[in-house]
Order: C-alpha cells, then sequence, then structure tokens
C-alpha cells in the first residue's frame, strides 16, 4: 500500500492527528540525524538537534505554505538549527568521539569492516577541516542529493557562489584524502 504524501500527513496532524504527525517523523528522523551527525561530528550533537528540529516543525508547522517540498522546509529548518550549534559550540570536533557504526551484512569480515571503518573517519576528519559554507553543500550535494540549484535556493545563495564551494571544498577534499 502507498504511505500517503507529505501535504496530506501534514493537513492531518494540522488537525490534531497524532498519527500523522509520527508517520512525519518516522518518514524523516533519519534523514535529520543523519545530517546532524555529518555537520556536527558526534552522536549526542545529532540526536539534540533532531529534537530541536522537530519541535521547531512541530510549533510551525502551520506555517509551511507548500512552496517547497516538506522534505526542503525540513532539511531548511535543520540546516539552521545546525548552523545556531554550531556557532555555539565554536569548538574544534574531537573525530576521535564520532561513533562508526558496522553494517550488519559486513560483521562477518573483520578487516573490510576496519577499513571501511578508517575509511569513513578520514572522510569524517577531512569533511570537518573545511569551512563550514563549503561543508554543507558537500552535505546537501552528496548525501542529501540535491541539485545546485536547490542547494542554492535553500541557502539563498546564488548559483555561481554554490558551484565554487563545491569545487573547492572536492579540491580540498582529495587533498586532504590523499595526505591521510
Amino acid at each position: 500500500m502507498f504511505a500517503p504524501a507529505d501535504e496530506k500527513l501534514v493537513k492531518r496532524a494540522l488537525d490534531n492527528n497524532q498519527q500523522a504527525w509520527l508517520q512525519l517523523v518516522k518518514r524523516y528522523e533519519g534523514l535529520v540525524y543523519n545530517y546532524g551527525l555529518r555537520m556536527l561530528g558526534q552522536r549526542d550533537d545529532a540526536q539534540d538537534l533532531l529534537q530541536e528540529v522537530f519541535l521547531s516543525v512541530f510549533r510551525n508547522l502551520a506555517s509551511w505554505r507548500g512552496d517547497a517540498s516538506f522534505k526542503t522546509w525540513l532539511l531548511t529548518i535543520t540546516h539552521h538549527r545546525c548552523i545556531e550549534v554550531y556557532r555555539r559550540r565554536r569548538e574544534h570536533i574531537d573525530i576521535d568521539g564520532v561513533d562508526s557504526s558496522v553494517s550488519e551484512v559486513d560483521w562477518h569480515h573483520p578487516e573490510q569492516v576496519y577499513e571501511g571503518q578508517q575509511r569513513g573517519q578520514q572522510l569524517l576528519a577531512a569533511l570537518h577541516k573545511l569551512p563550514l559554507e563549503q561543508r554543507q553543500v558537500v552535505e546537501l550535494k552528496f548525501f542529501q542529493h540535491l541539485p545546485l540549484a536547490a542547494i542554492a535556493a535553500q541557502l539563498n545563495v546564488p548559483l555561481s557562489t554554490i558551484k565554487s564551494r563545491l569545487y573547492s571544498a572536492v579540491e580540498k577534499l582529495q587533498q586532504e584524502l590523499e595526505t591521510a
């Protein structure tokens, strides 16, 4: 059976339908959590971000006009909350504190798991060395799979600036990973 569209769930949630609200949360909690984990680098921060975002969405659900998709609106809120956390913290992220999970499929290949974890930690370390503006573009392009025009609209930045940030970020990541 098909899942209801976000628009229908929002409308029902606004009519105090708790099940509709829970469906929206379940549909997007992984997206918000993973965004927070990649941007902030720590599980606790990502979980706090998840709570802050959905509390904000709950309080402001009636303000969603439908000009953009619900997912885009949610990611915009997530993005702004992430910047708030980043500004509050303003400290270096401890890469050793970043949790890495093991795929259930690969648990019986310890050397592959170890190599994958190492590559993942190297990538996270390299990502956290990028300026916040470049890290945001990388997150939205490669992890959220948004087209560059959508990223420009979401960040309210010219497309040429987004392209420049992306190319600079990719170049820095390549250099960082080659030296690692």
